[in-house]
């Protein structure tokens, strides 16, 4: 009661309401399993399972080498010491081993797939009526209000990859061990690569999948005026290609004329959009693509360079919250406000909803400079005293703007009867019969709101009879 008390404050505002109640009708409506591909999966998992099980304990005498304990010591008798037998590791093992360790160490990559953890999952999940309900969570990012996944956790499914998906998947609905071990060298993998494809429409429909192209890259180009970016896509190019290109000066054509570059620009694109620096590009995988240790800086600065809009938007976010926490007066910055009141630090969208950062302080941090804190749940879900800054307050409002955008896609759709069974980041699957019309969700999607006149929005999509990434 006294919570209420306290939260009849700050009222849900209309529009919020609308999202929820949107939200309620979709985990409602749930999403149908293919029960006889999800329970010949699991089996077929065992299968093999047992079999990598059993030639590991022939090929090195122990009890069980799927223990990382028992398997570490055999590994030092060989001559292969190792500290951890995680998937990075274990790779980086591959690379230089031989004979019976390269051969367990490539036993141990197939025992440890977990893609039959999502199938029990479907498994146990699945209701009467043959689908899962309650996948989504509203508002379960607190941060931005983006949806998070539950039960399956449709939100880091494993992408498909193998051009005859669905012959594969035709195997294993039969139960087909004999062709499946035949024809593939890693059966955990396809299986990986079938769960997707375990997600089916309703009988006689299709699924209508249709997302944003690059919706976070647009939105930060356009809260930012980033010009040469709005450019590149009311022209409809290649991102990578056109960032590579202002980058190092020359065009940059994918496959074409300096196509070598794209992959760079690829990587800074992914890794520098929110104050990212060296150690961003590597969490990207930059060091085991294209780029050595040394290239890594002057990379960052030619991001930075080339984007000089976005690095002021940081700057200019970064200042107006810190005058906001130091003051308690409103401050306005691209079209956005920061509100002090009642111990809060609201950050109001240009969407009019608001993002909150409870008793925010300035304080010091561990480089010695000024930096803002606030309460919140941390990364082991503790409440505690979190530390922000621009760019990571740029992220939160690029990702919520986002969140916004499906949120009022996905209103459009459902209100032509275009029912959304499942939505994935910025991708809505929609649930209907065949006579519909894949152009019309397409345009439905970038219809561009009131609030974000000038943005660029772009979607595609394509009709399938199971969900898969394109």
């Amino acid at each position: 009661m006294e919570i209420t008390q306290k939260l009849e404050c700050f009222p849900v505002p209309q529009n919020e309401w609308e999202n929820y109640w949107m939200d309620q009708d979709i985990n409602d409506r749930g999403i149908r399993i293919d029960q006889q591909l999800v329970n010949n999966a699991i089996k077929c998992q065992n299968v093999f399972h047992d079999q990598y099980l059993q030639t590991a304990k022939e090929l090195t005498g122990l009890a069980n080498p799927n223990s990382p304990l028992q398997l570490k010591d055999w590994l030092q008798q060989q001559g292969a010491k190792t500290d951890s037998l995680s998937k990075a590791s274990v790779a980086q093992l591959l690379q230089t081993t031989t004979g019976k360790v390269h051969q367990i160490l490539a036993l141990r990559q197939l025992l440890s797939k977990s893609s039959v953890k999502k199938y029990q999952a479907m498994q146990k999940a699945m209701c009467q009526d043959g689908r899962v309900h309650g996948l989504l969570q509203f508002y379960g990012a607190n941060r931005t209000g983006r949806w998070a996944g539950r039960l399956v956790q449709v939100q880091n499914l494993p992408r498909n990859s193998m051009p005859d998906l669905e012959e594969a998947r035709k195997l294993v609905k039969q139960g087909n061990v004999t062709a499946l071990a035949m024809l593939y060298d890693s059966v955990p993998d396809v299986l990986s690569q079938l769960i997707r494809t375990a997600f089916i429409p309703s009988k006689n429909h299709h699924f209508y999948v249709a997302d944003f192209s690059a919706v976070e890259a647009r939105v930060i180009a356009w809260l930012s005026n980033e010009e040469w970016r709005q450019e590149a896509f009311a022209k409809n190019e290649d991102i990578y290609c056109a960032s590579a290109s202002q980058m190092f000066g020359v065009p940059v054509v994918k496959h074409g004329i300096n196509g070598e570059l794209r992959q760079k620009g690829k990587i800074a694109e992914l890794a520098l959009g929110y104050g990212g620096s060296i150690g961003a590009l590597k969490a990207m995988g930059a060091t085991k693509l294209v780029l050595t240790d040394d290239e890594l800086p002057p990379l960052v600065q030619m991001w930075r360079n080339a984007s000089p809009h976005i690095v002021q938007f940081w700057w200019d976010v970064d200042k107006a919250a810190k005058e906001c926490i130091k003051t308690h007066l409103p401050q306005t910055t691209h079209g956005m406000k920061f509100i002090y009141r009642s111990g809060c630090m609201f950050l109001r969208l240009r969407s009019g909803r608001y993002l909150c950062y409870p008793k925010p302080k300035i304080g010091t941090n561990r480089f010695g400079s000024e930096s803002i804190t606030f309460m919140g749940i941390n990364t082991v879900k503790k409440w505690d005293r979190i530390e922000t800054y621009g760019a990571k307050l740029v992220e939160n409002i690029v990702q919520a703007t986002s969140r916004d955008l499906l949120a009022e896609a996905m209103r459009r759709l459902e209100a032509t009867e275009n029912t959304v069974v499942m939505h994935i980041h910025d991708e809505a699957v929609i649930d209907a019969p065949s006579n519909r019309s894949l152009d019309t969700m397409v345009q439905l999607m970038t219809e561009v709101p009131d609030w974000a006149n000038g943005l660029i929005l772009n979607a595609a999509g394509f009709v399938s009879d199971f969900y898969k990434k394109d």
